[in-house]
């Protein structure tokens, strides 16, 4: 994960910003939905709290969206050409299906026309990046088992949050032909994410297996295959409460019978993962915005196994979600302040450095 160029300039005090930061708002936001998915979503405090994760997520969104446009707009680098950056462009889909699918959550003044055009905006992006960028990780030769990261998971899951949110939406859509039409969409995407995501999970495997886990900077990457798994359960389970009164039956079948083994293995890797984090960590695991894959995936995990515990009426599989929850709290305390002091190091309108401590690298992300 050393090639091609993302840097974080500190001699004019500016801030390269590239579709990793994103992140950000997908690991915020998702605190909203993930409080909301268990049964405490009622106590006192819980809606409020919520409330303001979205809130601030929502305003990430807009702040990081104007920076990065600008950003691409002034230096003309989109990051297509960096054989790990590139892989990040399922981020800014996944926030905006994340901001939108928390208004619906929250039931915030204009929520299904906001969720309606979020839906739209982010399932468009996800579904162009989950085309474009494997096209060119397979023309462009990026796609060495050695370097087969957590990242590469990045592209081709913004379809199934698109269908996880979509069908969150249909629930808003009278029944009838449109309805009918978007969870159709919404099954297909599933499928599609589904698949390439188990393709590039086996990939990341045989490479841990083979080569190791790499650079301690790359460790929290890891935790991203987590994201797939969590939101693939979550996407089933609403996809179940959505359909057509003729074919409930055998989709909650369906949503229970895909959640427990994939609920097995998340538990398998999030075992795996967490030692290797804290083998990291003992290491000397240094900051990078790679940090906020303590996140979201964490946060995809609690709504798929929240769905399956008001499935089956499991309290230990509620329990195992509270906790999913603190984990996540957890994750985003570390990463927001790792971020916080990180870009407090900034000073604008020092000395020009020398060209290796001018920019701090942004490769593990």
């Amino acid at each position: 994960m050393n090639a091609g160029p993302n840097r974080f300039a500190t001699g004019a005090g500016t801030l390269s910003f590239g579709p990793n930061w994103f992140a950000t708002v997908m690991g915020t936001g998702v605190l909203a939905t993930a409080a909301l998915s268990l049964p405490l979503g009622g106590a006192p405090g819980v809606h409020a709290a919520a409330t303001v994760a979205w809130a601030i997520a929502a305003t990430l969104l807009v702040a990081l969206a104007a920076a990065f446009l600008r950003h691409l707009v002034t230096s003309r680098r989109g990051y297509l050409d960096d054989p790990v950056l590139a892989h990040f462009w399922g981020a800014p889909p996944m926030a905006v299906l994340t901001v939108g699918g928390g208004a619906l959550l929250l039931g915030v003044p204009g929520a299904v026309p906001l969720a309606t055009v979020c839906w739209l905006l982010g399932t468009a992006g996800g579904l162009i990046t989950a085309v474009v960028v494997p096209y060119r990780t397979i023309t462009r030769g990026w796609g060495g088992p050695a370097d087969a990261a957590g990242g590469r998971l990045m592209p081709v899951v913004p379809p199934m949050v698109a269908a996880a949110n979509g069908a969150l939406l249909a629930a808003h859509l009278p029944a009838g032909d449109l309805r009918t039409q978007v969870l159709t969409a919404c099954a297909a995407m599933f499928g599609a994410s589904l698949a390439a995501a188990l393709v590039v999970i086996g990939q990341i495997w045989t490479r841990l297996v083979a080569h190791g886990p790499g650079a301690a900077a790359g460790v929290p990457t890891l935790w991203i295959v987590l994201g797939p798994l969590g939101q693939s359960m979550t996407a089933a389970h609403l996809l179940a409460a959505a359909a057509p009164p003729e074919l409930s039956r055998m989709a909650n079948a369906v949503a229970v019978l895909y959640a427990v083994p994939t609920l097995g293995f998340a538990l398998l890797w999030l075992s795996l993962v967490g030692a290797l984090t804290v083998r990291a960590v003992r290491d000397g695991l240094p900051f990078t915005p790679g940090w906020w894959a303590f996140t979201f995936p964490v946060g995809t995990l609690v709504t798929g196994v929240a769905g399956l515990a008001g499935r089956v009426g499991s309290a230990p599989l509620g329990a195992l979600a509270v906790a999913l929850l603190a984990l996540l709290l957890c994750g985003w305390v570390v990463a927001a302040v790792g971020t916080v002091r990180w870009v407090s190091r900034l000073r604008p309108a020092q000395p020009r450095p020398s060209a290796r401590r001018q920019t701090v690298s942004l490769r593990a992300m």
